[in-house]
């Protein structure tokens, strides 16, 4: 599996659209969404199992409702999954929880930036919920996996995001606005 320090792979995929334009049907509702895309930004990317399935919906909902505090930071918001765009769309269509989803889902339907990731669950062959924040440059900053039953919490990746950005010492439990660690006044403490 990659982690921390190895650059994301190289991919190009097809999405739904997030937001309205998500649901302005085929040919209307997709994208392409590759490495490429939103140069500059830091990337949070987070894959699920399956659409159409309980677990699933409560994380990309909670994604969605931050998508606002990301886009403040900076930062754009990719789901992924091994289901096709079609399958997406039918299921925005037919979700109330996700239906205004304000950000994109991707189609990893060959399982190729899954499998560069090393995130296929080896039982089910469907990407684990597996979670990356990937600087400007392209680097993979912080990664978290759940098995398949398992939620995450999307906040802790805000949270880390935002830890990250500081480009300074965070203890743990450190959140924005609150002080970062000062090597020099420890040392100072100690003399």
């Amino acid at each position: 599996m990659l982690t921390v320090g190895d650059k994301f792979p190289s991919f190009t995929l097809t999405a739904v659209k997030g937001g309205p334009d998500g649901l302005g049907g085929p040919g209307k509702s997709f994208t392409e969404i590759s490495d490429q895309s939103d140069v500059g930004k830091w990337k949070i990317v987070f894959f699920w199992p399956k659409d159409f399935t309980f677990v699933c919906p409560t994380e990309i909902a909670a994604f969605g409702k931050l998508a606002g505090e990301f886009a403040d930071r900076d930062a754009v918001v990719w789901g992924v999954s091994t289901d096709s765009e079609f399958v997406h769309l039918n299921w925005r269509v037919h979700n109330d929880d996700i239906r205004d989803l304000p950000i994109p889902m991707l189609a990893d339907i060959k399982r190729e930036l899954a499998e560069a990731l090393g995130i296929l669950d080896k039982t089910a062959g469907v990407a684990l919920r597996a979670t990356f924040i990937v600087d400007p440059e392209g680097t993979i900053q912080w990664v978290a996996v759940n098995g398949l039953n398992v939620g995450r919490n999307p906040q802790e990746v805000l949270r880390v995001l935002d830890a990250l950005q500081t480009d300074e010492l965070c203890p743990c439990n450190w959140e924005k606005g609150k002080e970062t660690l000062q090597p020099q006044k420890l040392f100072e403490k100690v003399a």
